[in-house]
């Protein structure tokens, strides 16, 4: 009994160390990476901060009344099916505010291709948009209180289903906004692994 209590402690000890990230998500339309079993599963732990969290409307309603958000993604902003936009949500503290942060993902709904990641700041009530990345594919996920925005890179002759490989960036909230403090490329016929390399001081 004693060493199958043990044993379970064990279990439940190595797997709550193996989850990196430290965001909480609101489950909507897996993106492809996840879809596929190569993605990183954000931490189901609870945020250290206590703010209320959006709904898939109410977060779609910021978006399309953002005008710093392309026309091209708002056309994207309809439900698939019934009624459930094509919409992830993270949330966690990012800019070190009063309330978390949320990242809002937009996907495709045939293929689940990120089309736009986006970080909002909830000020005095409103929501401020302090982060966004347009050029698809991309997605957006927060790790250890940075925000990690993963992009695929396609060559010249790259099909949309097979990019040569893909980059990471880790941007930190430092003096007003986030800068880029950590990049890494990943060739994906590369099987020795990517090139990682910190971002110099501007």
């Amino acid at each position: 009994m004693t060493a199958a209590a043990v044993l379970a402690a064990l279990t439940l000890f190595v797997s709550a160390c193996a989850t990196g990230g430290t965001g909480t998500r609101d489950e909507g339309p897996a993106h492809a990476e996840a879809v596929a079993g190569t993605g990183a599963s954000p931490s189901d732990a609870p945020s250290a901060m206590a703010s209320p969290r959006l709904d898939r409307d109410t977060a779609v309603d910021i978006l399309k009344s953002d005008p710093k958000v392309s026309d091209a993604v708002k056309r994207d902003l309809k439900p698939c099916g019934a009624d459930q936009y094509p919409v992830d949500l993270f949330y966690g503290s990012l800019t070190g505010g009063t309330a978390d942060d949320v990242v809002i993902n937009v996907v495709t709904c045939a293929d689940l291709v990120g089309v736009g990641s986006y970080v909002y700041r909830e000020v005095d009530g409103s929501y401020q948009n302090v982060f966004q990345a347009e050029e698809p594919p991309v997605y957006a996920d927060i790790d250890r209180g940075d925000l990690v925005v993963t992009k695929q890179v396609y060559e010249k002759g790259d099909p949309v289903s097979s990019p040569s490989g893909e980059s990471v960036i880790t941007y930190r909230w430092t003096s007003g906004k986030f800068a880029a403090v950590y990049r890494m490329r990943s060739d994906y016929s590369n099987v020795g692994g990517g090139d990682a390399s910190p971002v110099p001081d501007s």
